[in-house]
């Protein structure tokens, strides 16, 4: 694995880049990260961003005011289905269409996040002649990014232990952009949350859609947990359960110390004032608290691919940056004893701020488009 020297600036004309990524906020948010930070710091920079045609990354392009265009692709599936010839069906169509794509925006570089939308993508560009980064998230790869590994020029990863996985001699740790954008947000004061000043703040949350039986366990917990009027508690469902938790937690009469939200689209702003999180292991959620150093109880999600949130986990665990409790073995009366434990040690509490921020990368931004320059 080679280090990256450093390169003074983007050339002076014209750069184009062609983005890929989709299927989860995960490979679509650093992506998303990179090109504000590239349109940010470069008066030269035009962007393509190439995704499925109706998902979560055409909405998000839209609003982020990302040029946008979309192609037809499937998932393909691991076991033996008759469903995959349309896949490949589906793979070659959209392959064709890039290269048309490629022969009229010209990009510099192409990069794919992850995803099964980016295949076609990045393989189109290795075709071309374009050079091409792809971007690993997770410890344990995708099966994209494994099979675009031999296709890619460089393989920018985010955990150390994804560097086995790949040709050490394209890889690079420049950790998950959506770090660095997290990091530079402006910190507003704690009142401007509706938060109290003198409380300790505990953040919980457990992805866009929440996790039903993890919910459950932390309606339980909550009357206890409400007791201690020394901490407050932002309790983010996910917009799918909110309605049922909402309902379900009015019995409890809770003091005025728990908000429970379906969504916050700043979330930043709180990460930046928690002093506990309790959470899943996605890669970006990982990248983006270790970028701060917050101290953080992670909750696996075991319905992933080769289990790859719970190797996420381990990596931070190992260096003493964070409390792992398994889906498995979670219950009300293990997660307020740790929440408490956690929050009355002060010591416990700054060890794992401390290796957790270890394990962060601050400036992933700057790293990736280190990266970007190289190959230019």
């Amino acid at each position: 694995m080679k280090e990256i020297k450093k390169v003074q600036s983007i050339r002076g004309d014209n750069m184009k880049l062609i983005f890929s990524g989709g299927g989860t906020g995960g490979h679509i948010y650093p992506a998303i990260a990179l090109i504000k930070h590239l349109k940010k710091n470069g008066n030269n920079i035009e962007i393509l961003y190439i995704g499925k045609i109706g998902a979560e990354e055409e909405r998000i392009c839209e609003k982020e005011n990302i040029p946008f265009i979309g192609i037809n692709v499937r998932y393909f599936y691991r076991r033996f289905t008759l469903k995959n010839i349309l896949t490949v069906y589906e793979f070659i169509k959209a392959y064709y269409k890039v290269k048309q794509m490629i022969k009229k925006f010209k990009p510099d570089i192409i990069i794919g996040t992850g995803g099964y939308v980016c295949a076609p993508v990045v393989y189109a560009g290795y075709k071309k002649k374009i050079k091409t980064i792809i971007h690993e998230q997770n410890s344990i790869p995708g099966l994209t990014n494994k099979m675009l590994s031999r296709y890619a020029d460089k393989i920018a990863i985010s955990f150390p232990t994804s560097q086995s996985f790949f040709d050490e001699t394209k890889t690079v740790i420049t950790g998950n952009p959506r770090a660095q954008e997290v990091l530079n947000t402006e910190k507003v004061p704690k009142e401007q949350l509706g938060l109290q000043k003198n409380k300790k703040l505990i953040l919980i949350f457990m992805g866009s859609q929440g996790a039903k039986y993890v919910n459950q366990t932390i309606i339980q917990a909550l009357p206890l947990l409400t007791k201690d009027l020394k901490i407050e508690i932002v309790f983010v469902t996910g917009k799918l359960h909110y309605d049922n938790i909402i309902s379900e937690v009015k019995q409890f009469n809770l003091n005025k110390n728990v908000f429970i939200k379906a969504y916050v689209d700043n979330m930043p702003q709180y990460y930046l004032h928690a002093d506990l999180i309790i959470s899943r292991a996605g890669a970006t959620t990982i990248s983006e608290i270790s970028a701060i150093g917050i101290p953080v109880i992670l909750v696996p999600s075991p319905y992933v691919t080769n289990q790859h949130q719970k190797k996420n986990a381990l990596d931070l665990v190992n260096i003493g940056g964070a409390i792992m409790i398994e889906e498995k073995d979670l219950n009300k009366e293990m997660l307020v004893k740790q929440i408490f434990d956690l929050v009355q040690d002060t010591y416990q509490l700054r060890l794992l701020r401390i290796n957790n921020k270890k394990f962060g990368i601050p400036n992933s931004c700057d790293k990736f488009i280190e990266l970007i320059k190289l190959l230019i």
